[in-house]
């Protein structure tokens, strides 16, 4: 069985073997419609199906339904089907 979305993001956020800033997640974005990225340092928490994040002091949910791939560096590690 393929790894949810919010399994993996849990597994970087809390597997002491884990570097977050590893990780990068790619959403779309339906305001501007187009992919954006989220670094994985950025992500200070989960709540439901949302990712928390904050930049530049101020905290912004992205819905985990939105992201489209993540990448541990150059390498594709999870992709939507």
């Amino acid at each position: 069985m393929k790894r949810s979305i919010k399994d993996l993001i849990n597994r970087i956020l809390w597997d002491k073997k884990e570097n977050k800033a590893d990780y990068s997640f790619y959403y779309l974005d339906r305001i501007e419609n187009m992919e954006k990225e989220i670094k994985g340092a950025d992500i200070i928490r989960t709540e439901g199906n949302f990712i928390v994040i904050q930049r530049d002091g101020e905290e912004a949910e992205i819905p985990m339904h939105r992201v489209r791939f993540v990448k541990k560096g150059e390498r594709l590690i999870w992709r939507r089907v």
